[in-house]
Formats: C-alpha cells, sequence, structure tokens
C-alpha cells in the first residue's frame, strides 16, 4: 500500500470519529444522567460503545472487505434521554439487553434482509442524500459565526480539490485547527487524560421498562439508524448482506450492554465519509479508512474521559465545517443517482424531501417517514402504468 494511500485512510477515519463523537457524545452523557448513572458508570458507557464500535467496525470490514461503519445510536441515545427518566441503572441495562436481543434474532431470522431487498436504489440514495442534508447546510450555517475559520477551509478545500483530492479534508482540517488554535478558540482547559475502567452493571428486568423505553428503542434502531445505515452501502454500490450486519452488531451490543453499550448499529453519516472518493479514488479498498476508523474507535474507547474533554475542546464550528466538506461529494452523488431517472423521480424527490425535513411521528425519525412515504409513491406509479397498460390492452 502507497504511503499516501495509508495517510488518506487514517485521515478518513480520524474524521470519522471526530464527527461521530462531537455530534453527538452530548447526548450520550444525557441519557446516561437520565438514568442517575455515576461518573464511573458514564465512562463505562463510552468505553463499552467505543470498544463494541471499534471491534465489530473492524471485523465487519475486514470480513467483506468493505467500508462497514458501526455507531452509537444517536436516535436512540436522544430517545432514552427521556424514556430513562426515573429509570434506575439496572433497569436500563436490562432494557439494553433485551433490545439487544431482538435485534441480533432480526438479524439471524433474516427478516431484515428481506425487508431491505425491497427498497429501490433510488430511493435509498433519495434518502441517504436527505440525511446529509443538514450536514452541507451546516457548513454555511457555521459561516454566519466564525466568518474568518471556516471561509478559509472553504477555499482551502476547493483549492486543494482538483490538485491533491485525497489530502484536500485532512489538509483542510489542520488549516482550521491551525485557525482556531491562532484565535483562542480551542479550550485546553478542558482537556484531562485518565483511562476509562469498565463498570459492570447487574441488570434487573421490569416489564414496564421492557415495553415503555426497550420496544420503542428497538424501532428507533430499526427505522432511524441501522435501515439508513443499510441504505449508505446500497447508495454506493456495496451490495453486502443485510442479516450477518445486523447480527454482529446485535450480538456486540448484547455482550457489552451490562457496561453501558445501549445500542451499536450501522452508521450513516459517519460511513458516508468513508465511502467517498477522498478516502481512496478506488472503491474496492475504501475498506481501509474505516479499519483506521476502527482503530481510532477502540483508542476512544479506552481513553473514553479523555476522548470526551478532547472534542469538548474544539468549536462547534470546526466540527460543523469540516463534517460538510468531508460529505460534499456523497451529498451530490446521491442526488445525482436519486433523481437521474425520469420514472423514479417523483418519488426519490419525495423521499428525500420528507428525511431531510428532520419529521418526527410517533418517536420515529424522518429516514423511516422518508423511504415510508417514498414507497408509497413508488408503489402508486406502479399501480397507474399498470391500469394504463390493462386498459390499453383491452382497448386493442
Amino acid at each position: 500500500m502507497s504511503k499516501a494511500g495509508t495517510l488518506s485512510h487514517m485521515t478518513t477515519g480520524m474524521i470519522v470519529v471526530i464527527v461521530g463523537y462531537t455530534s453527538s457524545v452530548a447526548i450520550v452523557f444525557q441519557a446516561a444522567l437520565a438514568a442517575d448513572a455515576s461518573s464511573s458508570q458514564i465512562s463505562s458507557w463510552l468505553w463499552a460503545l467505543g470498544i463494541g464500535m471499534g471491534i465489530s467496525t473492524i471485523g465487519l470490514s475486514l470480513r467483506y472487505r468493505t467500508p462497514i461503519l458501526t455507531a452509537w445510536s444517536t436516535p436512540g441515545a436522544a430517545l432514552l434521554v427521556t424514556g430513562l427518566s426515573g429509570v434506575p441503572i439496572d433497569e436500563a441495562v436490562g432494557v439494553f439487553i433485551v433490545a439487544s436481543l431482538a435485534m441480533l434474532l432480526l438479524g439471524i431470522s433474516g427478516i431484515f434482509d428481506r425487508l431491505m431487498r425491497h427498497i429501490p436504489q433510488p430511493l435509498a440514495a433519495a434518502m441517504l442524500a436527505g440525511i446529509l442534508t443538514k450536514f452541507g447546510m451546516d457548513l454555511f450555517v457555521a459561516m454566519g459565526t466564525e466568518r474568518l475559520m471556516v471561509i478559509s477551509m472553504l477555499l482551502a478545500f476547493l483549492l486543494l480539490r482538483s490538485p491533491l483530492p485525497r489530502y484536500a479534508v485532512p489538509l483542510t482540517l489542520i488549516a482550521g485547527l491551525v485557525i482556531a488554535a491562532i484565535q483562542g478558540n480551542i479550550d485546553t482547559q478542558q482537556l484531562e487524560w485518565s483511562l476509562t475502567t469498565p463498570t459492570f452493571t447487574l441488570p434487573s428486568f421490569e416489564l414496564t421498562s421492557l415495553i415503555g423505553v426497550g420496544v420503542p428503542l428497538l424501532i428507533v434502531n430499526i427505522a432511524s439508524q441501522n435501515m439508513p445505515g443499510l441504505a449508505v452501502l446500497r447508495a454506493n454500490g456495496y451490495n453486502t448482506p443485510a442479516s450477518p450486519l445486523i447480527s454482529w452488531t446485535g450480538l456486540t451490543s448484547l455482550v457489552l450492554a451490562p457496561f453501558g453499550c445501549f445500542s451499536i448499529g450501522l452508521a450513516a453519516i459517519t460511513a458516508a465519509i468513508c465511502m467517498g472518493k477522498e478516502a481512496d479514488p478506488d472503491p474496492t479498498q475504501r475498506y481501509k479508512a474505516s479499519i483506521w476508523a476502527g482503530i481510532f474507535y477502540l483508542g476512544a474507547g479506552v481513553f473514553g474521559a479523555t476522548v470526551a474533554s478532547l472534542f469538548a475542546a474544539l468549536p462547534t464550528e470546526l466540527v460543523l465545517a469540516i463534517a460538510g466538506l468531508a460529505l460534499l461529494g456523497t451529498i451530490g452523488n446521491s442526488l445525482h443517482g436519486a433523481l437521474a431517472s425520469g420514472d423514479s423521480r417523483e418519488a426519490a424527490l419525495i423521499t428525500f424531501l420528507v428525511t431531510a425535513s428532520g419529521l418526527t411521528l410517533f418517536d420515529v425519525g424522518s429516514a423511516f417517514w422518508g423511504i415510508t412515504f417514498g414507497l408509497l409513491a413508488w408503489h402508486l406509479r406502479d399501480g397507474v402504468k399498470l391500469r394504463r397498460i390493462k386498459t390499453a390492452a383491452a382497448q386493442r
């Protein structure tokens, strides 16, 4: 492997972890606090999630030679912020175990794989574009508050994109860090260095918690985490079977649940970063970027508290800017794949708009409703076409 390839894989993996943690680690903290977790238990949650994501990402990427990224369920964590209020930590762990076991069974049975086979490629691409649109827009939202840093990053990216496509994103990140440091926007007082010690919590199982929290958690993980994650793979041309991916992530979550792993599933947003040309021009080699992401995940797990403080030290605008720039190519490719065919354009557009809208119904996120309404439009179109064909045949 060339040094250029190794560097692009490594920096892409680093950006994946930076974006993943900074975008939602605060929600994980809130979820743990809702269950009245102690400081050691909160660190253990970060340890379990980091180790679980690292092992599953590296293992699945090596097994299938595909850029398979796993991540904690951010929608699941958001649900737990309110759902775990008043629920003891041992009952919370019981919820994690049952929800993970149910996900494992869905994978082993092949139900999830059969479900995903019915989602057309243009709709998968449209859902991915809808998921990522906010990140592209946030690049310019960040420009409103940190003009010099974000405009400089955008210019650096545009200037480097053609002559140094592999290095454009990492060099842009370095430029942003330098400017943030010069401006004094990196809060070094937030930093603290310590290893994380995992804490085992003996679970208890209460029917009210399992129904009131466990069932919604499972639904959210299916609809808002694993479905978009698999759609990202399909939209980028990777046809890895769904059942083993769901089974292994479910098993990983199950094993680590007593230490605070509430859910690990297929990543969507961060996975898209590893699937772009910036990671590697050759799609068959992009899995190496995800392996590096897995390595950084493992480090983040071992130094859970330290990593959380490191991300807290970075300005929010820097993270928003580098995420938006890293995903520009993927957003464009997804929109092209979604809208290229005239026959499926309307259904794909509905999928994209609903997903991008952020619509939430019955505590289920917009990615699920986007694909639901898109499929409705798709099949209604097919029904109309079929009736026209039958009418024309009868007239002949």
